[in-house]
């Protein structure tokens, strides 16, 4: 039994369907095909269920599964211990971040990253927060960036900073006149949402609570701040923004801009991974990368953190 077997294995039990897994794996179906049933005959049992569609683990393959992800986290830790005995920080590192930072954050801390650690090649995707919990658990992500916490057990969770919200308020608005505004003082029926997946939406959400939407004229959930931004320039509603989105808005539009009173509603935005730690030396130098650069440009203090896990 060899490790390449066992990804083989894994790869099957993720797509549940052979050719699918063998094109993932980069090899020809028959070959992965043989291997799986070396394995397979080697052990004197059947790991998958091929009768059934899509491809099913019977009861001892799904104990085998769990066993070969760990050998095949273990082998790749010692890459991991030669490296860091080494000084050596360098490599491909796969990394998610959800769709409410990625536009703001990763253009504070990029190239300041990819220059201190040159020898690094960062693979990026925006992803959601489920899609992001999905890679990590089947090994197709490094870490990510998203808004927690997750509760989930087998995910390591390190902040990186704490992001109030902030609203953004029409001069038609009841509350532009407003210095500062109270949580309590949101209406969900007048606030413009990001579209269901994000967890920021979620997070208004839960803030808001016990309120139910009524009737409206219209209703239209975004994947965009900025389209939120020019329904609420028409009259058309409100809305809320992560702090860091409102530092490159131009002063005509920071001036529609209310703070919320202490304690203010904020995000805790955290740089999570699987707690087998692989390649924590990475993980390292980008937590400390990113918390530098945003140690700056947060100095909020007083904030009740709001749980991006949605309630509904």
């Amino acid at each position: 039994m060899t490790i390449t077997q066992l990804h083989y294995i894994l790869a099957i039990a993720e797509y549940k369907n052979f050719t699918l897994a063998a094109e993932k794996c980069f090899v020809t179906q028959p070959t992965l095909s043989m291997q799986v049933l070396k394995i397979e005959e080697e052990l004197g049992i059947q790991i998958f269920d091929r009768s059934k569609k899509p491809i099913q683990l019977t009861a001892i393959g799904e104990k085998i599964v769990l066993q070969a992800k760990n050998i095949v986290n273990e082998a790749q830790r010692i890459q991991d211990i030669v490296e860091q005995q080494k000084g050596f920080i360098g490599g491909e590192f796969r990394i998610g971040i959800i769709p409410t930072v990625m536009p703001t954050l990763l253009p504070m801390f990029l190239n300041t990253f990819i220059k201190r650690y040159p020898k690094i090649e960062l693979l990026i995707e925006e992803l959601t927060t489920h899609e992001i919990i999905e890679k990590l658990k089947n090994g197709h992500l490094d870490a990510a960036i998203a808004a927690t916490p997750l509760q989930e057990d087998k995910i390591k969770e390190v902040v990186l900073y704490y992001e109030p919200f902030v609203a953004y308020v029409p001069e038609s608005h009841g509350l532009f006149k407003e210095k500062n505004i109270k949580v309590d003082e949101l209406q969900l029926e007048e606030l413009l949402l990001l579209q269901d997946g994000h967890c920021f939406r979620d997070g208004i959400l839960n803030l808001c609570q016990g309120q139910q939407r009524s009737f409206q004229h219209f209703r239209i959930e975004s994947g965009s701040f900025e389209t939120l931004i020019k329904l609420a320039d028409e009259g058309l509603g409100m809305t809320l923004l992560p702090y860091l989105h409102t530092l490159d808005l131009p002063e005509k539009r920071k001036a529609k801009l209310r703070y919320f009173t202490e304690p203010q509603p904020a995000r805790e935005v955290s740089l999570i991974y699987p707690k087998n730690e692989l390649k924590i030396h990475i993980i390292d130098a980008l937590r400390q990368t990113i918390s530098g650069i945003v140690k700056g440009a947060i100095a909020f203090q007083d904030v009740k953190i709001i749980s991006p896990i949605s309630k509904k």
